[in-house]
């Protein structure tokens, strides 16, 4: 991550932005945090314990997904950022406040992150290259989602025909195509999760036309979003240029291979890889628009990033201002039809229902892929020494064993990449003491 004065005006601008409009209740990433600040806004409950709950649920995501990706890519992430500016904004007892506070905590993660890995690429075991080995099957493990969801959703029986579908055209896919087969993989399971989800609600006629989600209540809310879309669009237009000068990855399922791919610099290579990254990351946000839609107009807040598109601009468009104009563009389009996404949602409620089992899915899937990748990150840590891969391997499979055995204090997401740090933190303290010594 390079920090130069256009990136480091850019964050500050961001976290700026983003603060003011948690502080204002227009937006916030947190999906816990949406449905509370309806009962702040309609005199419900006082400011303060707002910001309680919004510190209660967030902080632990910081402290370990966002720093923990943070330090494993040496890029920004949303947990880092946009967490920490939600708790910012609804704590400031002043608009005007919300947004320097905002702006000092961009600066301290651009300065801390970078300093911190500066240190760390200095220490005699490697421990900056090992954790590229983090993100090695994130991208193929995530793209399993839908298989899982359609199991808790619809039973084994649904869910064994979608593995086997699945599977067939992963491996049949790229041989007629220039699509990746992960791609293949994530693709058929998204469709297949649709398919189940209308046919189960046509068999059981549940598909009828409503009028709920266009009730007095939503439409209010609606438009209240619709009210604020001069700011929302101004984060999504932040939020690209992030994506796009490369300080910034939007989702634990591509800021891995982007990482590299920067690492790289501007080659063929690293273009092919930003390719696959944004397909997954679009992807990926067509999986939450269930879950992202259904909270924005039941509650009257949208999320920081909308539907979480412009993370993909961000990385295709060919400068700044393309991805400026592109960001703002998309959030408007999404925010036009936010209405009529929920008038669909409200026809099929197998769809709205799977936003949950997307979203518990996506997050155990991804957790498997990240211990796998911190296991492997530990034992390249490990090899390069005497006490060899399997003494590496039992240093972070130590740390998560006594994590899941003590009630899980840090969350699965984040235990394996917070494991493999810790572990090259312990092989270079005993190198430092002469217990441990490089081959």
């Amino acid at each position: 991550m390079e920090i130069n004065v256009l990136n480091s005006v850019v964050v500050v601008l961001l976290c700026a932005m983003t603060a003011f409009i948690s502080h204002m209740g227009m937006a916030v990433f947190h999906d816990g945090i949406r449905p509370v600040i309806p009962e702040y806004i309609e005199g419900r409950m006082h400011r303060s314990e707002m910001a309680s709950i919004a510190f209660g649920l967030s902080v632990g995501f910081i402290a370990s997904v966002g720093i923990g990706n943070a330090l494993a890519t040496n890029l920004l992430n949303p947990w880092l950022l946009f967490l920490a500016t939600d708790i910012i904004g609804i704590a400031s007892p002043k608009k005007w406040i919300a947004p320097i506070l905002g702006g000092l905590w961009g600066i301290l993660c651009l300065t801390g992150i970078g300093t911190v890995n500066a240190v760390l690429t200095g220490v005699p075991i490697d421990l900056i290259g090992a954790l590229g080995q983090l993100g090695t099957y994130v991208v193929t493990g995530f793209a399993l989602f839908p298989i899982i969801a359609i199991i808790v959703q619809f039973g084994m029986k649904k869910g064994f025909i979608a593995a086997v579908a699945t599977i067939l055209f992963r491996f049949v896919g790229p041989m007629f195509s220039t699509i990746s087969g992960d791609s293949w993989t994530m693709l058929v399971g998204i469709i297949l999760l649709l398919a189940f989800c209308i046919y189960e609600d046509v068999k059981n006629k549940t598909h009828l036309e409503s009028d709920e989600l266009e009730g007095n209540v939503f439409s209010e809310r609606v438009a209240r979003i619709r009210k604020n879309l001069p700011f929302l669009m101004a984060a999504g237009a932040l939020i690209a240029v992030a994506c796009n000068v490369h300080v910034f990855a939007g989702s634990d399922v591509t800021m891995f291979d982007l990482s590299k791919a920067y690492a790289l610099g501007n080659t063929a290579e690293s273009q092919a890889i930003i390719h696959t990254a944004a397909v997954n990351e679009f992807m990926r946000a067509l999986s939450f628009i269930p879950l992202i839609a259904t909270t924005a107009v039941t509650t009257g807040v949208y999320g920081v990033a909308g539907f979480t598109f412009v993370y993909v601009a961000g990385y295709v468009c060919p400068n700044p201002i393309v991805a400026a104009l592109a960001g703002a563009v998309i959030i408007l389009v999404e925010v036009m039809i936010l209405g009529y996404i929920g008038k669909y949602l409200g026809k099929f409620p197998s769809i709205r229902s799977a936003s949950d089992n997307i979203r518990s899915s996506m997050n155990t899937c991804v957790e498997l892929a990240l211990l796998i990748g911190s296991i492997n990150a530990s034992c390249v840590m490990g090899a390069s020494t005497n006490v060899g891969a399997a003494g590496g391997f039992i240093i972070t499979a130590l740390i998560y064993l006594i994590n899941e055995t003590t009630g899980r204090k840090i969350m699965r997401m984040a235990i394996g990449p917070i494991g493999a740090i810790a572990t090259g933190l312990i092989l270079n303290i005993l190198h430092l003491v002469g217990i441990v010594t490089l081959l």
